[in-house]
């Protein structure tokens, strides 16, 4: 995967991609970085941040590092989750640009460059970008929406509202929109900088989301550019479905906490509940222990405090 990026180059990106027990994908994220910028005409890095894998994650950039000089490793002791990890990285960029890549995520030709070329472009209106992303089989990923209000959550729990494209899109144009999947999002260090960069305090999932929300009362726009494709493998290091769901539960009550009446907190943990007392009934009807084990855990965040 040759690469003309010289060491010597003034760096305008800084590609972060976070790691965490994702050896294999981590390698094919990096490699696929790597040939999509093989003809480049702007000097990049590549940060990847390892959350203490376990696995053979860190001995694989290892590698790559040594050969590549774009490619800076940081291998932490401990999980810090995608918010602080995300933060970290940031701090050690070089680039006025960021793209947060997750770590399985093949890029797609030069859809990194599309990307990067239209936000500088662009810039002036134009804060946060993401690019669209397909399944590995090809099919549409949808990976940008409105924020969760109490209908879209309604719509999302209820009505199949990712698939109807009511509380998930994937448009077919250039979109100004609410939130792109933090899978693929594109900014400057500087606007980053001044919203404090994810919040802490959001261990995984809904970060993007309320960096978003944040950056909308900013006066910030997000948009969503369909004309660089990226392959978004999906969860690839949330070891099964369970951990997710209870994660987008805490996730949907963190975010209603710090930005939403106590009236609309009821009212979200009100649904919430009634999703997991339906899904606990149909796990109990079909004998499906994974539904009625999992949605048992995410009632009972849904009735904590």
């Amino acid at each position: 995967m040759p690469s003309n990026n010289s060491p010597h180059t003034k760096i305008e990106l800084s590609i972060i991609v976070l790691s965490y027990n994702t050896a294999a994908l981590t390698k094919q994220t990096v490699e696929s970085i790597l040939t999509s910028l093989k003809a480049a005409r702007f000097g990049y890095e590549i940060i990847v941040f390892d959350n203490a894998s376990k696995d053979k994650s860190v001995e694989f950039v290892r590698v790559l590092s040594q050969k590549f000089k774009q490619i800076t490793l940081i291998a932490h002791h401990e999980n810090l989750g995608f918010s602080k990890g995300n933060n970290e990285a940031v701090t050690l960029a070089h680039g006025s640009y960021i793209l947060f890549l997750n770590s399985d995520i093949i890029i797609q030709d030069d859809a990194i460059s599309k990307l990067f070329e239209y936000y500088k472009n662009n810039q002036q209106s134009i804060h946060f970008l993401g690019g669209k992303l397909f399944n590995k089989d090809g099919s549409l990923q949808p990976s940008g929406g409105p924020f969760y209000s109490l209908p879209v959550v309604f719509g999302a729990l209820f009505a199949k509202g990712d698939h109807w494209g009511f509380s998930r899109q994937s448009p077919d144009k250039i979109t100004q929109i609410d939130w792109v999947s933090g899978a693929c999002i594109l900014t400057t260090k500087k606007i980053f900088s001044k919203l404090n960069g994810f919040d802490e305090k959001i261990f995984m999932y809904m970060d993007e989301i309320d960096l978003l929300y944040r950056a909308k009362k900013m006066h910030y726009n997000t948009y969503f550019y369909p004309y660089a494709p990226f392959i978004h493998l999906g969860s690839a290091s949330s070891e099964g479905k369970t951990y997710p769901i209870l994660q987008v539960y805490k996730g949907f009550k963190y975010f209603y906490k710090k930005h939403h009446s106590s009236l609309s907190i009821s009212l979200l943990l009100s649904m919430l509940q009634l999703k997991a007392l339906i899904a606990i009934w149909i796990g109990k009807l079909t004998k499906n222990q994974y539904l009625t084990e999992t949605y048992a855990k995410a009632l009972e965040i849904a009735k904590m405090a």
